[in-house]
């Protein structure tokens, strides 16, 4: 028991760490208000991030659970995780 809270304190810390920059918290909104997977590209551009910035924040984002991402040819596609966040953090969507 005390294991497995201690797994879910790791990962809660991993969450709050990727949601602490502004960057990141930007891809997350614009994630949940389209409702759909959106391509790494778009995405990156409706946050004014530059491609190498937006990459290194996407990983971020999958590393700590909260998006996964798919490739389809040369085109990466990412949507949001709902299960870790309602896993780890209900009704927090909601309020971005």
């Amino acid at each position: 028991m005390i294991i497995e809270q201690m797994d879910m304190d790791e990962q809660r810390i991993k969450i709050f760490k990727a949601l602490a920059d502004p960057t990141r918290l930007q891809i997350v909104r614009t994630l949940y208000y389209n409702k759909k997977e959106m391509s790494c590209g778009e995405v990156g551009e409706k946050c004014e991030a530059s491609k190498s910035n937006a990459s290194y924040h996407f990983r971020t984002l999958r590393e700590a659970g909260l998006t996964t991402v798919r490739k389809d040819g040369q085109t990466k596609y990412i949507q949001l995780n709902l299960e870790t966040f309602h896993m780890y953090m209900p009704g927090f969507l909601d309020t971005i």
